[in-house]
């Protein structure tokens, strides 16, 4: 069986670790990405099951951009999008929504909670 794919994007190491930490007995093949260009890059080379994503991080490119590309049918794999973000105003859910994302995960979140989601999405 295949593992699956994930792609951990966010502007903060410590966030990442943590995210890694806590997916990593999931058996899922666990990429990195610390801002929105390097995202797409690795996500076109790797072709990620599943990309969780942060919304608000430095260069040209933020986390809705970032996700609006990756549904854009640019890809072969049109991957399943968590945001994870501070973000938590119904706006800000709804520009996630306009992005494409499939689920949203507001900081400080539970990491049982990301566990839970990232089983669903990944059935």
């Amino acid at each position: 069986m295949n593992k699956k794919r994930v792609l951990i994007v966010d502007d903060q190491g410590e966030l990442r670790k943590l995210v890694r930490m806590t997916l990593e007995f999931g058996g899922y093949e666990l990429h990195e990405a610390g801002y929105g260009e390097r995202a797409l890059d690795l996500a076109e080379v790797i072709q990620p099951d599943l990309v969780i994503l942060d919304v608000m991080m430095p260069g040209e490119i933020d986390g809705y951009q970032v996700c609006k590309k990756l549904k854009s049918g640019a890809f072969e794999k049109v991957p399943y999008v968590i945001l994870l973000t501070a973000k938590g105003q119904s706006s800000d859910l709804d520009e996630g929504s306009n992005a494409g994302a499939d689920d949203y995960l507001i900081k400080p979140f539970s990491p049982l909670q990301l566990i839970d989601t990232v089983k669903l999405a990944l059935q």
